[in-house]
């Protein structure tokens, strides 16, 4: 895609998911302007996406010395037992230093009103804000920003961001798609009691699922003509990178992508792609061309095939096959510990099995590096064949490598890399 006409863009914030410190840290090494974090026992992730107080207050002074804002997940649709917890953490979020609280339930934007009133709220996607009569009635709560509802397009979103242009929106423009209703799923409580409205779900949306008429039990609804089954209600993942000046011109002020729960690796190559092409754009709008590598690198993370969701009214949402439960063409080999600019190498943390000869790529914020393992050395200075996940070795390399920065190789798969 080419804009050819004169467009005023309006820089957008790119925002990021850190399940932990280590992602953080990834986020603001790529390029992040912002990341969101849960907030132990109050967002709608598992405890590994979660950060206690301890770390929330570090991630946000290390987020902070680079000019990245951090937002924090309270968006639990709350109980009881939740609003007394609440009531204990809230108080000491205001001395952390947090740019937002993410929410979606009433009573728990009113408790914070009521404790820390200055402390501004971003309102979930679960709360499925799709008009502007809504956004106005959530603005008159005290709510700054809304993330809104995913089944909206790109129209509707324009209309809403002229009507109440006080209201910050934000968008999904990347990342798993839920199957249920702007995500409100009862599929994991119902088959494991894990309620993914509290942040235990257990995904059986990804589950392969046969649809039989009761009388027919021998005859199972085959959606492809083979002896396999299609996923009934797994989306393939969201991917707008390719439409970033429609997005923008809709009136929307920050770009989410999805994946707490998700890699470094991943964290990394959705941040360095989408901070290139949002960089591209603002610099040169007029010339602007989508480029092709930048869904090539998006390719070479775990995905279920990519759609643009509910972007575009025509568009249908697919669901995936059997054939893409995920499609991945590389993985992490390790993360940079540090670089010794006298021996001109790195030490590499190594995530993955990695033989000599093996051709690595280093993932710097603006281009990519390639390495070659001939000589990799252990910390006692010998020479290695062979390194698995965490040992770390010395690699060579001519140029300085940030810490933190992320090592890549390319996994061996066949077909449609199904893994």
């Amino acid at each position: 895609m080419t804009v050819t006409k004169k467009i005023n863009i309006k820089k957008p914030e790119l925002l990021i998911p850190a399940g932990n410190l280590e992602k953080l840290h990834t986020a603001v090494l790529y390029g992040a302007d912002a990341v969101y974090i849960g907030i132990a026992g109050l967002s709608l992730r598992a405890q590994s996406a979660e950060m206690s107080l301890a770390d929330l207050a570090d991630g946000v002074r290390k987020a902070h010395a680079r000019n990245v804002k951090v937002y924090g997940a309270a968006n639990t649709f709350a109980r009881n037992a939740d609003l007394e917890q609440a009531r204990q953490i809230i108080p000491e979020l205001t001395g952390i230093g947090l740019d937002a609280l993410i929410v979606s339930d009433p009573g728990m934007i009113k408790l914070i009103r009521s404790i820390v009133p200055q402390l501004p709220i971003h309102l979930s996607t679960q709360a499925n804000t799709t008009n502007a009569e809504a956004v106005r009635f959530w603005r008159d709560q005290g709510v700054r920003r809304i993330v809104l509802a995913r089944e909206l397009n790109l129209k509707e979103i324009g209309e809403i961001a002229a009507a109440v242009p006080e209201v910050e929106l934000e968008l999904f423009v990347h990342g798993a798609m839920c199957m249920a209703y702007s995500g409100r799923c009862y599929l994991s409580a119902f088959f494991n009691r894990r309620s993914a409205n509290q942040g235990d779900c257990s995904q059986p949306c990804r589950w392969e699922y046969r649809l039989q008429e009761a009388t027919r039990p021998a005859e199972p609804l085959l959606l492809e003509e083979d002896e396999r089954y299609s996923y009934l209600l797994s989306s393939k993942d969201l991917c707008l990178i390719e439409h970033l000046p429609e997005i923008i011109s809709s009136g929307v002020v920050s770009l989410k992508i999805e994946g707490r729960m998700k890699s470094s690796y991943y964290v990394a190559m959705v941040t360095r792609t989408y901070r290139q092409a949002l960089d591209s754009l603002s610099q040169n709008p007029e010339g602007y061309h989508n480029n092709p590598q930048w869904m090539e690198e998006l390719n070479k993370i775990s995905n279920r095939g990519y759609t643009t969701g509910f972007a575009f009214a025509a568009e249908k949402i697919n669901a995936t096959n059997p054939d893409i439960k995920h499609i991945q063409t590389h993985e992490p080999a390790g993360t940079v510990l540090e670089y010794d600019a006298s021996q001109k190498r790195i030490l590499l943390d190594v995530r993955n099995h990695l033989a000599a000869g093996d051709e690595l790529e280093l993932l710097l914020p603006q281009e990519t590096v390639k390495i070659h393992t001939g000589t990799m050395i252990d910390l006692n200075g010998d020479n290695l064949s062979a390194a698995h996940g965490g040992n770390r070795i010395y690699l060579p390399l001519d140029g300085e490598a940030p810490v933190g920065a992320l090592v890549r190789k390319q996994v061996n798969c066949s077909g449609n890399h199904s893994l």
